[in-house]
């Protein structure tokens, strides 16, 4: 739902996210304990794993590299930002997109490194957002990553 707001936001050329829906996502944020919020950062990770993953196969159906093609495009994008992104996370978030893209999870690739900082949730979002927004633009489809996460679930739901 988080990623599908913030895409409705960028398509429909709005300022900012709806207050309402951001009280509530901050409401239920700060009400998860210590266990909820690794759940909550694990399900981010899930989806720029899942978004990479599609990503990959559709690059290499064309004979390209995932890499190559999507990993730059969305660091540049990052660099951009510079109130999303500081400068300092930015090699974090291109790691964990190529660990994804070599099939590597990105929560264990992290461990690592020790414990997500506080620092990093608003660019570990925003990269689930620029890798949902990617698939859309390359599906020519603006609700596209949004279905590959609900039939995935759906799936998940049926085994």
């Amino acid at each position: 739902m988080m990623v599908d707001s913030r895409l409705k936001t960028i398509y429909h050329r709005t300022q900012d996210i709806d207050p309402e829906q951001q009280k509530l996502l901050d409401e239920y944020a700060a009400s998860l304990a210590r266990d909820g919020l690794d759940g909550l950062i694990n399900g981010v990770c899930t989806l720029i794993y899942m978004f990479t993953r599609w990503l990959r196969m559709a690059c290499e159906d064309h004979d390209k590299d995932v890499i190559e093609h999507v990993v730059p495009t969305v660091v540049a994008t990052m660099r951009m930002m510079t109130k999303t992104y500081p400068p300092e996370v930015i090699p974090t978030m291109a790691g964990m997109m190529i660990a994804a893209a070599t099939d590597l999870s990105p929560t264990l690739w992290r461990e690592q490194f020790g414990a997500w900082t506080e620092k990093e949730m608003n660019p570990l979002e925003a990269t689930a957002v620029l890798l949902a927004e990617r698939i859309n633009k390359m599906t020519e489809d603006e609700d596209y990553a949004t279905r590959l996460v609900t039939d995935a679930l759906t799936r998940a739901g049926e085994l």
